[in-house]
């Protein structure tokens, strides 16, 4: 050791090397603490200088000392850290050895963090369970334990439903021992959920090889081979069923009835996943291809939706397919001129894009690397997808459905995500195509194939384009965009693209109206409006109308056009001979007549103008010689003058026009809905009003401010009967079809004037059985559960009113039913109203009455912890509605057991509600009580420990003169004497009680009070058969 000091102890570069040793120990990952002297030795800059307090000759002592001790202790700790230190230079080994005791290893134990897993899986926590294997897995290094570790944490997976994960685990541990029958087990029943059941059935096999007496082996082993062989079976058949029905539909001389059955059994099968799986499997694709290209309408739409069948939530499959079709294919398709096809097409392309974004959500295991990325795929739809919405060759049904995937798909539904990358995308490739189909004038030669409702699809486009941008610099890109695009269409000598340019303008004012009006602002066109006004060809008139009608959206700009553009309007209104410019003209007129909307005060026109303009507005509405396309104008005019009180008065008593709006709302023109709802909007009163203060109106009558004023026919007398002509002329009918139209135009602003409507109808509860008769109940559905936040809430407000009154299965019939409990569950948080609140608590307890099933539903949607929140609501009704909404919910397993568990005041609460004053929520919370009870014999003993008040408020109960709570309170005795527990059972015949019953009991029989009697009765034969009161016998 001496010649070990002079070499290396004197030597500045020890202790770099030293240090070179400890960062090897933070490799290993070991947890450690180090002695005080190491840490001053490895934090000096050279060896004299290292600590004045330990001298040379003592580190080598310390070396010495240690030397066969810590080789020993070493060893016992890691193996595999003394035999990779021995290739280490002997001399240096010799002191990090030493080095190694003075750190006070801390290796972690794999037995403990095993053992520890263990209890954390008994008792329920298996992410902590599967947390301490993962641990122990780190530290252990032999191979048996490790065996034990993973099979453990493969019954942790199973728990967790990962099943790939399962697998894996279970099948390391059988590569160590492969007649670990718990393993194999578990990986049985993990292939089992995979769908393996092959791999599965030789697992299990295998099991009942090793313990061949074992009955869940053997039963599982039953049923695995029955399975296997229904489905070998079912696979032979299908595969088969799918060939019969290919011979039959690509058979020219086939039937026709045959060939529609054979069409609708294949897109039948596509839906469901093995049924997919075997058409996929059977050259389907090719087959289905070859349908397509026989040009038959019939047997293209078949085609497309079995492949959109096929494509559902199947990642894989989907890539298939695209890449076997291709993206040019699918586009060709879409772009036939037939609506059925298109729209069809249109849900194949959804399909793909769901699937390839998230719709799958099966496990693939080590699969999954098989499945390739989808973002190439996704790229080259949205690339094709705008290349159609440009293309001549599209018809105008493909167009509008292009339109509609991309509004769909490409802006965010959530704001809160951060990649916006698809929008930006669009914008670059695409925004100036979807410009140019705002530009077109469809009486103009050379112009793309339209629908009535692709510009207003693209304008809506535009809009979430723009609204999905997220700052100044993006926002200004688009507008210069646009501005570039208009002023190259602006031509003094070409008419008919300085109406493309006009048009533009128009579609952007109906989308991002903040950029349609930047670019009315700029020098020259205002005047080039104005100039086409005043122009001989009526098409010019017309665009230059329909311009200035979207320029006068803002009040702001509509006061500069009831000062310039009133007197224009008004002389084409009188000039033109041509109906459409005429009432375009008029419409214009109703916009500007209507921009102090409701304020009485604000009148734009003379007393007497609005009606009039309404009452022409109603004549062309009625006129069915008018091409609807021009009738539609006269709706848009009454959305205005509606703001009107006596315009909307005089609507309603004209049922004729009324029914005429219903019918042009129910058509295929979707353009109109939004006005329709903003007509309905205004004739129910159902916008937001603001809330008068008397004392604000006071102020500002004094500071000479202007005071909104309320028109006399907006009162509430008013607005009733107006709601009740509405649905006495079919309006809830229309509604129902302007709900379920499938297009962009229907927006989150258009659901929430819906909405409001509907729950202006539902008002009165004499009325609801109306708006169920007439589909209401099934509309609202869809309206509660996408739009807009304030829609959402008003569409459960309302589905809750009806939910209350209605039999569910008449209100939402089939599955819908399992469809309302969200909505409502939603208006039971705390920020909602009371009013909300209380409504949905009704409708809850209706539906927790019908069945199981919907007890079951509302338990998971979570809803129990808000119920319960209620309970203790200061307003009574709310605690009312919720006690007895939890009344219903006792007879549901899952809620008897929050009940049973410790730590809670539940049942505390509903024994103290019994002893309220109100009659109604005693009768709730007994009742509840008393099926509770009923149910679980434990909370019978446990209600005697959360109360000492529980005596008093049975005997009230007892004693009360209402038979109905008497009967519920003598109900809750008689479980408490059969509840098993003899000590309760003695104490309250002890108790007073026994009087109480002996009084009932003897009473005469009374059909009133029949109930209570009976139970009394029972009440004291139970305790006769318990020994603990004796039967009355009379003296000898």
């Amino acid at each position: 050791m001496e010649s070990f000091q002079e070499d290396f102890l004197q030597q500045e570069h020890f202790i770099l090397r030293l240090q070179a040793y400890w960062w090897f120990l933070e490799s290993l990952e070991v947890e450690w603490e180090a002695d005080p002297l190491v840490i001053r030795l490895l934090s000096c800059g050279s060896a004299p200088s290292f600590s004045p307090s330990y001298t040379w000759p003592d580190s080598v002592s310390t070396c010495d000392t240690f030397l066969e001790r810590g080789i020993i202790q070493a060893s016992a700790g890691n193996n595999l850290m003394v035999n990779r230190l021995k290739e280490l230079d002997q001399c240096f080994f010799v002191l990090f050895v030493s080095l190694l005791c003075s750190l006070k290893l801390r290796m972690g134990d794999p037995v403990q963090l095993k053992d520890e897993g263990n209890k954390h899986f008994q008792a329920g926590d298996i992410d902590k369970a599967i947390e301490c294997y993962t641990n122990a897995l780190k530290d252990c290094m032999d191979k048996k334990g490790q065996a034990v570790i993973y099979r453990n944490r493969s019954a942790c997976y199973l728990k967790k439903e990962s099943y790939a994960n399962a697998v894996s685990d279970a099948s390391k541990a059988i590569d160590e021992d492969a007649s670990d029958i718990k393993a194999l087990f578990r990986r049985c029943q993990a292939l089992e959920k995979l769908g393996k059941l092959d791999l599965a059935f030789k697992d299990v096999q295998r099991c009942a090889t090793i313990e061949p007496k074992n009955k869940t082996f053997l039963e599982t082993l039953r049923r695995l081979g029955a399975e296997i062989q229904a489905k070998l079976k079912t696979t032979f058949s299908t595969d088969s069923r799918v060939q019969n029905m290919f011979d039959i539909l690509l058979d020219d001389e086939m039937d026709k009835e045959k060939k529609e059955k054979a069409a609708n059994n294949l897109i039948v099968l596509s839906r469901e996943d093995a049924g997919a799986e075997r058409i996929f499997q059977n050259n389907g694709v090719a087959l289905l291809l070859n349908m397509v290209e026989t040009g038959k309408p019939e047997m293209i739409l078949a085609a497309v939706r079995a492949l959109s069948g096929m494509c559902t939530g199947h990642k894989a499959r989907a890539m298939a397919i695209v890449d076997m079709v291709g993206v040019d294919k699918l586009c060709s398709i879409m772009a036939l001129d037939n609506e059925e096809i298109a729209l069809a097409a249109c849900n194949l392309f959804q399909c793909i894009n769901d699937s390839l974004t998230g719709g799958d959500t099966r496990e693939y295991g080590k699969e999954a690397s098989l499945v390739l990325d989808a973002s190439k795929d996704l790229k080259t739809i949205l690339l094709a997808l705008l290349e159609m919405i440009a293309n001549k060759r599209v018809s105008g049904h493909g167009r509008d459905q292009a339109l509609n995937l991309l509004t769909k798909n490409v802006p965010r539904k959530d704001m809160k995500e951060r990649d916006h990358s698809r929008t930006l995308f669009t914008i670059d490739h695409g925004l100036k195509k979807i410009l140019k189909v705002c530009g077109q004038v469809p009486e103009l030669p050379d112009q793309l194939p339209l629908t009535e409702n692709t510009q207003l699809i693209a304008s809506v486009l535009l809009n979430k384009l723009y609204d999905d941008l997220k700052c100044d610099p993006e926002r200004a890109n688009f507008k210069e965009i646009c501005d570039e695009y208009v002023k190259s269409k602006i031509d003094p000598n070409n008419m008919d693209k300085t109406l493309h340019a006009i048009s533009t303008i128009s579609g952007l004012l109906q989308g991002p109206f903040e950029v349609g009006n930047s670019l009315v602002g700029q020098q020259g066109v205002m005047e080039m409006m104005v100039a086409l006004c005043g122009s001989e060809r009526d098409v010019d008139q017309m665009v230059a109308v329909e311009a200035l009608i979207h320029a006068s959206t803002k009040i702001s700009r509509a006061s500069f056009f009831i000062t310039n553009g009133v007197s224009l309007l008004k002389d084409i209104y009188k000039k033109t001979k041509s109906e459409r410019i005429k009432i375009r003209a008029l419409v214009g007129l109703c916009k500007l007549g209507s921009a102090g909307g409701d304020d009485y005060s604000l009148r734009q026109f003379a007393e007497g103008s609005t009606e009039k303009l309404a009452k022409q507005c109603r004549k062309w509405l009625c006129n069915p010689q008018i091409d609807s396309k021009t009738r539609k104008w006269a709706i848009e005019g009454l959305a205005y003058l509606t703001n009107d009180a006596d315009v909307k008065d005089d609507f309603v008593e004209d049922e004729l026009a009324m029914k005429a709006m219903f019918e042009l709302a129910k058509s295929r023109d979707k353009t109109i809905l939004y006005a329709v709802a903003c007509t309905l909007v205004n004739c129910t009163n159902s916008y937001d009003k603001k809330e008068i203060i008397p004392e604000m109106v006071q102020l500002a009558k004094f500071s000479k401010q202007h005071v909104p004023e309320q028109h006399p026919k907006d009162k509430k007398d008013f607005i009733e009967k107006r709601v009740k002509r509405l649905l006495k002329a079919g309006v809830v009918s229309a509604l129902a079809v302007m709900v379920k139209a499938d297009s962009a135009i229907l927006t989150n602003q258009t659901k929430e004037m819906l909405a409001r409507v509907f729950l202006a109808l539902a008002e009165d509860p004499r009325d609801r059985g109306t708006i169920v008769a007439q589909g209401g109940g099934k509309a609202l559905i869809p309206l509660a559960l996408e739009g807009t936040e304030k829609g959402k809430v008003k569409a459960s407000y309302a589905l809750a009113k009806i939910a209350a009154v209605s039999n569910p299965e008449i209100a939402f019939p089939g599955e819908r039913v399992y469809e309302v409990i969200r909505p409502l569950v939603s208006l039971l948080q705390t920020d909602k109203e009371g009013a909300e609140n209380y409504e949905a608590l009704r409708g809850l307890t209706n539906l927790s009455g019908f069945s199981e099933k919907l007890r079951i539903k509302l338990v998971k949607e979570k809803a129990l912890p808000e119920i319960e929140n209620h309970m203790f609501e200061e307003n009574e009704k709310i605690r009312l509605a919720a006690t007895e909404c939890m009344c219903n919910l006792v007879t549901c397993k899952e809620v008897q057991a929050r009940y049973v568990e410790d730590g809670n005041d539940k049942l505390k609460l509903l024994v103290l509600l019994c002893g309220e004053d109100d009659e109604k929520l005693q009768i709730a919370a007994a009742g509840g009580l008393a099926m509770i009870t009923a149910a679980e014999k434990k909370l019978c003993t446990k209600m005697t420990h959360v109360t000492v008040q529980w005596l008093e408020i049975l005997q009230k109960l007892c004693l009360h003169t209402n038979p109905s709570i008497q009967h519920r309170g003598l109900v809750i005795v008689f479980n408490m004497l059969s509840s098993d527990d003899f000590e309760l059972a003695k104490k309250l015949i002890e108790s007073e009680m026994l009087e109480i019953l002996s009084v009932i009991g003897k009473a005469e029989d009374n059909p009133k009070r029949q109930d209570p009697i009976d139970v009394a009765r029972t009440c004291l034969v139970k305790a006769m058969d318990l020994g603990l009161i004796k039967p009355f016998t009379s003296p000898s």
